[in-house]
């Protein structure tokens, strides 16, 4: 069943599961990086990373067949992608964004492929901002008391992000050595990976 969530028509994990197993399954485009997109995704899926999707919107927009879900780790970046497609006169009743990302499709019993890459991106940044609190409050007893302004400024960081749908500490970890996969695809090999409009 299809909800809409700002402008962004939106699919339940459960019912992209259920759509994925018909006759006639949308075409899944993960516009994460390479390295997350190698760690974990969705059995039969595309990716076109929302940096690459973002500067040749034209070119994908000419590729795209039928019916279009757009995932990432927890939708926000799927959104921006989803954007960017009707920006280039993409038909938004062809294109959803998957509800919740990836872990919420694999929650709901979707069938995903497991890599070797990097953690996924919201467990990296529980680790760093659990890391960065309690350096912050080891060191305002140990060091200076001041030191607890850091763990104040995550806990701040992470309500803002809620309230914005946005996270700043997940795009500059994206921008980490281990979240860049030395062998990101060519924008060709990309276009030509994707089925064909019949």
């Amino acid at each position: 069943m299809l909800s809409t969530l700002t402008t962004a028509p939106t699919i339940a994990p459960a019912d992209l599961r259920d759509a994925l197993a018909s006759d006639t399954p949308p075409t899944v485009i993960d516009v994460r990086s390479a390295a997350e997109f190698s760690s974990v995704h969705i059995r039969g899926s595309y990716n076109v990373s929302l940096p690459m999707l973002s500067e040749h919107g034209e070119e994908f927009a000419s590729r795209l067949p039928g019916q279009v879900v757009l995932i990432c780790q927890s939708g926000n970046r799927a959104r921006q992608a989803n954007d960017r497609l009707e920006s280039v006169g993409v038909n938004p009743d062809t294109v959803t964004v998957l509800d919740g990302g990836i872990a919420a499709f694999e929650s709901a019993g979707g069938e995903v492929v497991h890599g070797n890459g990097p953690w996924a991106m919201d467990r990296q940044v529980r680790m760093a901002a659990g890391s960065l609190v309690l350096a912050g409050v080891t060191a305002s007893k140990v060091i200076s008391p001041k030191f607890v302004y850091l763990a104040g400024a995550i806990g701040a960081g992470l309500a803002y992000s809620a309230v914005s749908n946005s996270c700043a500490m997940a795009a500059a970890l994206a921008r980490m050595p281990w979240n860049r996969s030395a062998d990101e695809p060519a924008l060709g090999t990309v276009l030509d990976s994707l089925p064909h409009r019949s």
